[in-house]
């Protein structure tokens, strides 16, 4: 009954931890075109968090989850079957997120720019709604 419950436990931390940190299909689509278009930020690097993840909670603590480190330092050598995975996943989402907040910034500061030159009659309203498309379409990525 006590190993029931033992494993029991141990399987729902596994498969809680080895996927709290991943992305989701869309996101992954946008990583991989923000990766082929070079401007991906990459902080952290997925295979080191891989490779962490065979050390007790190495992994987690990689990717920001101190939390999850724990669990799967106390869990170890058992969350060498899922570390890995979060220490890869999470630091892909890491690197997803840096990413979209640079794109965001420079996307406003050149909107930001074009509605200026607008404003000061540089450009006419037409110039300005074709413009402010080409930024737009510039930085999607879905």
């Amino acid at each position: 009954m006590k190993t029931a419950k033992l494993a029991a436990t141990v399987l729902t931390v596994a498969m809680t931890t080895g996927c709290a940190t991943g992305l989701n299909s869309f996101q992954e689509r946008e990583y991989r075109a923000m990766e082929a278009q070079d401007v991906l930020v990459k902080e952290k690097d997925p295979v080191t968090g891989a490779v962490l993840g065979i050390l007790p909670g190495g992994g987690s603590f990689y990717a920001r989850e101190p939390a999850l480190g724990v669990v799967n330092l106390l869990f170890w050598p058992l969350s060498v079957l899922w570390d890995p995975i979060s220490g890869h996943d999470g630091a892909k989402a890491i690197n997803y997120d840096i990413s979209k907040a640079k794109l965001k910034r420079e996307q406003e500061k050149e909107l930001n720019e074009l509605e200026d030159k607008l404003a000061l009659g540089k450009i006419n309203h037409q110039e300005f709604v074709m413009a402010r498309r080409d930024i737009e379409r510039k930085y999607s990525f879905d």
